[in-house]
């Protein structure tokens, strides 16, 4: 049988804690499984036992040089079900000084931010498919800034997205 889905990340950070508040203020994440050095977060709509590891290195660690120094992985998204969630999420980073970048990327609207060790992550929200229109297929081959409003306006606010998350590390 083929992979069928990311079933969680795992994260180094140098303060547990402070990441834990993080993801949870951030994202709404949960606490399911703590140990010293070490917790385990679930997103509020996961069926996953959990979905974000956390594991304390210290505060000497240096930052992340994946893709810029050396090789390492780039991100993974999370996904949110309508673009009131995502424009909530929104509010939220911006809020907490996080929100780096928001992009329409046609068939997904996304926006990019940084946890309190500037690791990037993506938080996005995909057009259904049954709406994917050539005009919108053909939108995938560039990028533009993400405006939420006008996407509320053109797919409603509550229209449940595709199925699809991403963290920049």
């Amino acid at each position: 049988m083929p992979v069928q889905r990311l079933n969680h990340a795992v994260l180094f950070v140098r303060d547990v804690e402070r990441s834990v508040a993080f993801y949870q203020e951030a994202l709404g994440f949960r606490v399911v499984m703590g140990m010293p050095g070490a917790t385990f977060l679930q997103a509020s709509g996961s069926s996953n036992d959990h979905d974000l590891g956390l594991f304390e290195i210290g505060a000497q660690a240096g930052p992340s040089g994946a893709g810029r120094s050396t090789v390492g992985l780039y991100h993974l998204a999370w996904e949110v079900d309508t673009l009131q969630e995502l424009e909530r999420i929104a509010l939220k980073l911006g809020e907490l000084d996080a929100l780096v970048g928001a992009s329409d990327h046609s068939t997904t609207k996304a926006l990019y931010a940084k946890d309190p060790d500037g690791l990037e992550f993506e938080v996005s929200w995909l057009v259904p498919a049954d709406l994917l229109t050539e005009e919108v297929l053909s939108g995938r081959s560039g990028i533009k800034p993400l405006d939420i409003a006008k996407e509320k306006e053109r797919y409603g606010a509550e229209t449940r997205g595709g199925l699809g998350v991403s963290i920049f590390v």
